[in-house]
């Protein structure tokens, strides 16, 4: 027995050491499933289902649910079960895994969640589902007629309405003909075409188009916190446009949140903090040359804040803290719009007076950023980062702990 005891312990050490090695992020393919990164200190492991790698999430879109007890944060994800495409959860802690749908109707998981009702929201068909994290019960919340192509983007906060926006069907055939963005993005611009927002009543089942313009509509998301706070962007070349606004879903009221005030000034890839009560969005006076995350008071639409940071920290999209003292951003390659020179790295940054102080958690110079864009995002209990990369060969996602693990 004592033989077996000290053999389990030699094991046990041994596969705690391998989980432990310090490397390279990237300079083995595959990496192992937990490392920790020779230029950072910081520890990373990836995550996977139970068919391997999984996509991770849009930036302003959130996956996570927090534990009603101490089980551990949880990650939606979808794959196949065999027979079809289903909805689960990963849970961050002990990386086990839930299944939340059954059938052999493929479900498409869709980027929203409703966190009141602790649901995930997914499409059978045409019609809406949600089902419940914790009892997995499933729940239809609409059906869709057979000719409308049901592009929902958002759920409410108190989980009675989605959104979502069309477009004049040339828009897609714009698309179609020019699938590069370099080519697509300034041709549906400039068609002006009409575009459309949309909501949906779920208690009532009232389909509804409630606002249009002849010009490019994106982003659209609900308000974490106010049931009828609607944003969404004019979506083109971000020099050309004032592109954030939010819009009342009662009253149709629509209200631009950051004006432009000097030539070549932009700003978007915006997102809600998570109190509802600030958007944020990358800001540059003008563009490449002065960098800031800036928000904005939604009640109020005045400036909070504006954190400038380098050219090298200046990140693709950024993330807020649960608890709103920290920010994250997935940095960029020597082709983004700041043209970091040293800018591949996944970022935490610490407000200090109107600066970001900077600290670097994982080297992504093997990440193909033209290929896959990282999309940070804070897990709910706020100490890890969770990003999608491509170092080891795929498109996979991981997280990594902001807490450092070891001395770089």
């Amino acid at each position: 027995m004592r033989r077996l005891m000290i053999g389990a312990s030699l094991l046990l050490a041994t596969l705690a050491a391998h989980a432990q090695q310090v490397l390279e992020t990237g300079s083995l393919k595959p990496m192992p499933k937990v490392w920790i990164d020779k230029d950072t200190g910081h520890r990373i492991k990836r995550l996977e289902g139970r068919q391997g790698q999984i996509s991770n999430w849009y930036f302003h879109n959130n996956p996570f649910f927090a534990p009603l007890k101490d089980e551990g944060d949880r990650m939606l994800f979808s794959e196949s079960d065999g027979k079809a495409r289903q909805v689960y959860t990963l849970n961050l802690k002990d990386d086990s895994i839930v299944q939340l749908t059954e059938g052999e109707e493929n479900k498409r998981l869709l980027p929203m969640t409703s966190q009141n009702t602790r649901e995930a929201i997914y499409m059978a068909g045409q019609s809406l589902y949600a089902v419940n994290v914790d009892t997995k019960k499933s729940r239809k919340l609409y059906t869709f007629p057979d000719n409308v192509r049901p592009n929902v983007a958002t759920i409410n906060a108190d989980a009675s309405m989605v959104a979502g926006s069309f477009a004049d069907p040339q828009q897609g055939e714009i698309l179609r003909q020019y699938p590069k963005k370099a080519d697509f993005f300034p041709r549906i611009f400039d068609a002006h075409l009409k575009n459309s927002l949309f909501t949906v009543d779920l208690r009532t089942g009232e389909y509804k188009v409630i606002h249009e313009e002849n010009t490019w509509l994106g982003h659209v998301q609900f308000s974490p916190t106010d049931p009828d706070v609607l944003m969404f962007c004019h979506e083109g070349p971000w020099d050309k446009v004032d592109r954030i606004w939010n819009i009342n879903v009662k009253n149709g009221k629509v209200t631009l949140m950051h004006k432009r005030s000097m030539p070549m000034e932009i700003a978007g890839h915006e997102f809600f903090q998570p109190d509802g009560k600030v958007i944020w969005f990358d800001l540059q006076k003008p563009r490449a040359q002065t960098f800031y995350l800036a928000g904005a008071d939604v009640a109020s639409g005045a400036p909070v804040a504006a954190y400038q940071m380098t050219a090298d920290d200046w990140s693709i999209h950024f993330a807020i803290s649960p608890d709103k003292t920290m920010f994250a951003g997935d940095g960029g390659d020597p082709t983004q719009v700041a043209r970091a020179k040293d800018g591949m790295w996944i970022y935490a940054f610490r407000p200090v007076n109107e600066r970001f102080q900077s600290e670097r958690l994982v080297n992504m110079k093997a990440h193909d950023y033209r290929g896959l864009e990282p999309n940070v995002h804070f897990t709910p209990d706020g100490k890890w980062i969770v990003f999608g990369g491509t170092f080891e060969g795929r498109h996979a996602t991981y997280a990594v702990e902001i807490a450092p693990a070891a001395k770089p």
